[in-house]
C-alpha cells in the first residue's frame, strides 16, 4: 500500500490535474461555450434517437448514451462522492462542479472525434475511441500512444470498472442484508458474462431500460430527503463554497487535499479526460460526430451536476461528514438520517449503479484488448473479467480504490494529448455544423 500511494501522488499530482482542467477549459474557450449552449440540443436529439435510428451504427445515440452512462454513474456517485468529503471535506464538491463544466467540452470533443475516426472490424461491428481517433488522425508515427491508451484501458476496467464495482456492491448488501460478500460475487459474475456475450447491442438494450429507471429513482429519493430537510440545504451550500477556499474540514486542513480530492473523485465519476465513454459513442448511430459529440456530453452533466451532487448535498446537511465514516458506509448513515430506510436507497442505488458500471466497462475494457491484439481475444477476456468480478467483491477496499485511481491518471494522459493535437479538427467540424437543420 505505502507503494501505490507514492506511485498515486505521482499520477495525481500537479501536473495532471493542472492538464485534464487546462484541457478542459481550452476546448471550452476554443468551441465558445458551445457545450453549455447547446445542452438542449442534446438532448433533443437523444430522444429523437429512441424513435428513429438510422444510419451507420450498431446502436442508436439514446443507447450509446445509455451505455455509457452505466458504465460513469457507478460507485463514484454514491461511495467516490462520500470518500471525496470524508477527506477532502465539503469543498471537494465545489471542485467537482467545476472540473464536470470544462469535462463537459472534453467529453464532446473526444466522443466527436471518436465518431468521426471509427473503423469497422473484421465482425462487422464499429469500433472506435481515443486508441482509433489518436492513430488514424495523428498518423501511424503515433500508434505507439494509441496503444498505451489501449494498454491503460484494457487494465484499468479491471479496477475502476469491475474490482471497485464489485467490492462496493457487496459490502452494501452485506451491511443490509448480510449477503455474504462472495455469493454477490459469483451472482453478479453470471449476470455480467450473460449481458456481454451479446455485445454492444445488448448491453445497450440493458442500458437504455435499466439507467434512466435507476438514476430516476436516486434523484426523487434525494430530493424528497432535501426537501424534507430544506432548512438545512442553504447552510449545505454555504459550506460547499466556504470550504472550497479555506481548505477547513479537510485531511490536515490542507486546501490542496480539497482541490485533489474534488477533482480526482470528479474525473472517478463522470470519466470526462479519460477516453472511456467514446468507446461507446463510437458505436452509434447516425454516424453523425457533432451529433453524437453533443449527446456524449450529456453524460457528464447527468452524472455529476445532477446525481453526485444529490448524494453530495444529502451527506453535507446531514453533517455527518467528519464521522469517521466513509464511502458507501458514510453514504447509507445520511440518508437513513434524512429519510426512514434511507439506506435501503443508498443499497439499491449501489447494487444498480455498479451492476451496469460492470457491464459498460466490460464492453470498454474488451474494446481496448480488441485493438491491442485483434478480435481472437474477446471470448478470453470475457472469462477473465466475470472471474475479477468475484475476486473483486471479496478483495481488499483500500487497495482496490487506489490501483483504480493510478490507472484512472495513466488513461487521461494519451487520451489528453490526442485531444490537444486533433483540437483543430473539433473546432473545425463544429463551427461548420448547422445545429438549426439537425433540430
Amino acid at each position: 500500500m505505502d507503494l501505490l500511494s507514492q506511485i498515486n501522488g505521482v499520477v495525481w499530482g500537479p501536473a495532471t490535474l493542472w492538464l485534464i482542467g487546462l484541457t478542459g477549459l481550452y476546448l471550452m474557450l476554443g468551441l465558445r461555450f458551445m457545450p453549455l449552449l447547446r445542452i438542449g440540443f442534446g438532448f433533443r436529439q437523444a430522444i429523437a434517437s429512441i424513435r428513429s435510428s438510422k444510419g451507420e451504427g450498431d446502436v442508436s445515440a439514446f443507447e450509446s448514451l445509455a451505455t455509457a452512462l452505466a458504465a460513469t454513474i457507478g460507485t463514484g456517485n454514491v461511495a467516490g462522492v462520500a470518500g471525496a468529503i470524508a477527506v477532502g471535506g465539503p469543498g471537494a464538491v465545489f471542485w467537482m462542479w467545476v472540473i464536470a463544466f470544462v469535462g463537459m467540452a472534453t467529453k464532446y470533443a473526444e466522443s466527436l472525434l471518436a465518431v468521426h475516426y471509427r473503423e469497422v472490424d473484421e465482425l462487422g461491428e464499429h469500433v472506435g475511441g481515443p486508441m482509433y481517433f489518436i492513430r488514424n488522425g495523428l498518423g501511424p508515427r503515433w500508434a505507439w500512444l494509441g496503444g498505451l491508451f489501449a494498454l491503460f484501458g484494457t487494465l484499468a476496467g479491471f479496477g475502476i470498472g469491475n474490482g471497485v464495482q464489485a467490492h462496493e456492491m457487496a459490502k452494501a448488501l452485506n451491511e443490509s442484508l448480510a449477503v455474504p460478500p462472495l455469493a454477490t460475487g459469483v451472482v453478479m459474475a453470471v449476470l455480467a458474462y450473460l449481458v456481454l456475450i451479446g455485445g454492444i447491442e445488448r448491453i445497450g438494450k440493458v442500458a437504455e431500460v435499466v439507467v434512466p429507471l435507476m438514476a430516476a429513482v436516486y434523484v426523487l429519493g434525494s430530493l424528497l430527503i432535501l426537501l424534507v430537510h430544506i432548512d438545512k440545504v442553504p447552510a449545505a451550500f454555504g459550506v460547499i463554497f466556504s470550504n472550497a477556499f479555506t481548505g477547513q474540514a479537510a485531511a490536515g486542513g490542507a486546501l490542496g487535499t480539497v482541490i485533489q480530492k474534488g477533482i480526482a473523485r470528479g474525473i472517478f465519476s463522470n470519466e470526462a479526460g479519460l477516453g472511456t465513454a467514446p468507446i461507446a459513442q463510437a458505436a452509434a448511430k447516425p454516424g453523425d460526430p457533432v451529433l453524437q459529440g453533443s449527446v456524449a456530453m450529456l453524460g457528464t452533466f447527468i452524472d455529476t451536476l445532477v446525481i453526485c451532487t444529490m448524494t453530495a448535498l444529502v451527506i453535507v446537511a446531514s453533517g455527518l461528514y467528519d464521522s469517521g465514516a466513509q464511502g458507501v458506509t458514510l453514504t447509507m448513515a445520511a440518508f437513513d438520517w434524512g429519510l426512514p430506510g434511507g439506506k435501503w436507497l443508498v443499497t439499491f442505488a449501489t447494487v444498480f449503479f455498479t451492476a451496469t458500471t460492470i457491464l459498460g466497462w466490460g464492453y470498454y475494457s474488451e474494446r481496448c484488448l480488441e485493438f491491442l491484439v485483434g478480435t481472437g481475444g474477446i471470448k478470453p477476456f470475457r472469462f477473465v473479467w466475470v472471474a475479477v468480478v468475484v475476486l473483486g467483491s471479496v478483495a481488499s477496499f483500500e487497495a482496490i480504490w487506489t490501483i483504480a485511481d493510478i490507472l484512472n491518471g495513466l488513461m487521461a494522459i494519451p487520451n489528453l494529448i490526442g485531444l490537444l493535437l486533433l483540437s483543430g479538427t473539433v473546432f473545425r467540424l463544429t463551427r461548420a455544423y448547422r445545429f438549426e437543420r439537425a433540430d
